[in-house]
C-alpha cells in the first residue's frame, strides 16, 4: 500500500516521505496511529501545508529564542548576598528557582527547569550557569554569590 507519512516514523522514513508498506502494517499500525495517511494528491498537498506551517512555526520560535538569549547575556552576572560561616560555606544555598526570580526580576522569564543547575549552589564566589532557551540554544550566565546579612535576590 502506498502511504504519505504524517510524522517521522524510525526505520520507515520522514514526514511527507512517500513509502510502499504491507496492506497489514498499514492497516493496523500506521493508519489508526495517524502516523500516515493514503497517497492521494489532496493529501499530499495537505501535508505539504502542514510542513510549511510548522517550518514556519520553529523559525519564529527560533527567533523567540534568539531575542531571548540576547536579553540573558545581557545581563551578565547575576549577583545574590547569602549569610555564610567561616568557612565561606552558605547557610541555605542558591537554586535554579531563585535564579529564575531574579531573573524574572531583570524583566527575563525563564521556568525554574529550563536552568541547568547540577546541584545548588552552596559556596561563594562566581559560578556558571546554562540556561537552556530552545532546543538548539544554550545561554552560559555569570552567578556571583557574596557575603551578606539576609538572604535577598
Amino acid at each position: 500500500m502506498k502511504l504519505i507519512l504524517r510524522e517521522d516514523v524510525p526505520h520507515l522514513g520522514r514526514q511527507g516521505d512517500v513509502v510502499s508498506v504491507a496492506d497489514g502494517y498499514a492497516r493496523n499500525f500506521l493508519l489508526p496511529k495517524r502516523l500516515a495517511y493514503r497517497f492521494t494528491d489532496g493529501v499530499r498537498r495537505q501535508i505539504e501545508i502542514e510542513r510549511r506551517a510548522g517550518e514556519a512555526r520553529a523559525e519564529r520560535e527560533r527567533a523567540d529564542a534568539r531575542s531571548l538569549a540576547q536579553r540573558i547575556e545581557e545581563i551578565q552576572v547575576l549577583r545574590f548576598q547569602r549569610r555564610v560561616g567561616d568557612t565561606g560555606q552558605l547557610y541555605g544555598s542558591v537554586t535554579n528557582a531563585d535564579i529564575a526570580g531574579a531573573l524574572e526580576e531583570q524583566g527575563v522569564s525563564i521556568p525554574r527547569r529550563q536552568i541547568r543547575l547540577d546541584e545548588p549552589i552552596k559556596q561563594t564566589g562566581t559560578h556558571h550557569v546554562t540556561i537552556h532557551v530552545h532546543h538548539e540554544m544554550d545561554v552560559e550566565l555569570a552567578i556571583e554569590v557574596e557575603p551578606g546579612d539576609a538572604p535577598s535576590a
